[in-house]
């Protein structure tokens, strides 16, 4: 009786065992890499979803900036760190798309080298000048460049910022010079103080400046007006047909992380995109949230990598 007893003990732990994780994750603390700068949107956006996951999980979750190299240097730190979940970059458009045709090698295959987790937020790009250009219409600031060439400025603060200028540049038949920045917050900064004249970061960057009247707005790259700004016209409306161009932020994680935890990461960082904090930090901002299953962004990212390889070409811009 006493064996049977036990039989029938040992295979009721051995179902339980079976029908649990051998353990939780995550067990230990997280790590969001951000390929930015410290106030970015990139940067901002991750420490929104590191505060859900941390306060879910009971893991604490330390953001690192590794900016610089046009966040090729954060890219690639993830891409070669442990495949086990706990090392997370918070990517975006420029790291995960325009990178693989801007430059001629990279370090890191942005589709091979990575698990897709989730996206996070998109958002609109907004055509900016400081506040003594004295042009009130993008036909304004198209006629001053013709009427100066290279005299202009343009800033970029990552791949976005530089295609959407250069894409301007490309498609307005003017000339200006370029200034590469590590970051938006240090472009916008200069753009202000009239160190550049000219400037194309995402609208949640952009926002408080232009309603602080620091900078001006002359349209916004979006197919439609935004809500945010909904004075402020298309550069689709303002002479330039068919242009439209805007960022994304999303998560990845080192490829060959088992499926069991980029499920577990995708619930965490997809409901930290979805939850009230975070939407109203959206809305803040000026950004949509973006929440993803890792098949529906290893597709986006995908079809991405390709439109900006045209994009890129059609800008003129020659892979360094």
């Amino acid at each position: 009786m006493m064996n049977k007893l036990l039989l029938r003990a040992s295979a009721f732990l051995l179902a339980l065992s079976a029908a649990l994780p051998a353990t939780a994750f995550p067990d230990r603390p997280l790590r969001f890499v951000v390929p930015n700068t410290a106030g970015s949107a990139t940067d901002t956006l991750a420490r929104t979803i590191a505060a859900y996951v941390q306060q879910k999980t009971g893991q604490s979750v330390v953001v690192e900036n590794k900016a610089g190299a046009n966040g090729i240097i954060a890219t690639e730190f993830v891409a070669k760190s442990a495949a086990d979940g706990y090392t997370v970059l918070i990517g975006n458009v420029t790291t995960n798309a325009a990178n693989p045709s801007l430059y001629k090698k990279l370090p890191y295959d942005a589709d091979k080298d990575f698990a897709p987790l989730s996206g996070l937020g998109r958002a609109s790009q907004v055509m900016a000048v400081n506040n003594d250009v004295p042009a009130r219409t993008v036909a304004e600031f198209i006629a001053l460049a013709k009427a100066n060439p290279s005299k202009y400025a343009f800033g970029s603060g990552g791949a976005s910022a530089r295609v959407a200028s250069e894409t301007f540049a490309q498609m307005a038949g003017v000339k200006m010079l370029h200034v590469p920045y590590k970051g938006n917050p240090l472009a916008l900064n200069d753009l202000m103080a009239g160190q550049i004249q000219l400037f194309f970061p995402d609208m949640s960057s952009a926002l408080p400046l232009i309603r602080g009247g620091k900078i001006r707005a002359l349209a916004v790259t979006s197919g439609t007006r935004s809500s945010y700004l909904p004075d402020v016209p298309t550069l689709n409306e303002s002479g330039l047909p068919g242009y439209e161009a805007s960022v994304w932020f999303a998560a990845y994680a080192p490829a060959g992380t088992p499926a069991d935890v980029v499920g577990a990461l995708n619930r965490l960082i997809a409901e930290g995109v979805r939850s009230e904090p975070s939407v109203a930090f959206f809305r803040g901002i000026a950004m949509e949230p973006f929440p993803t299953t890792p098949d529906e962004l290893r597709r986006f990212t995908r079809k991405e990598i390709d439109s900006w390889a045209r994009a890129i070409k059609a800008a003129g811009i020659q892979p360094e």
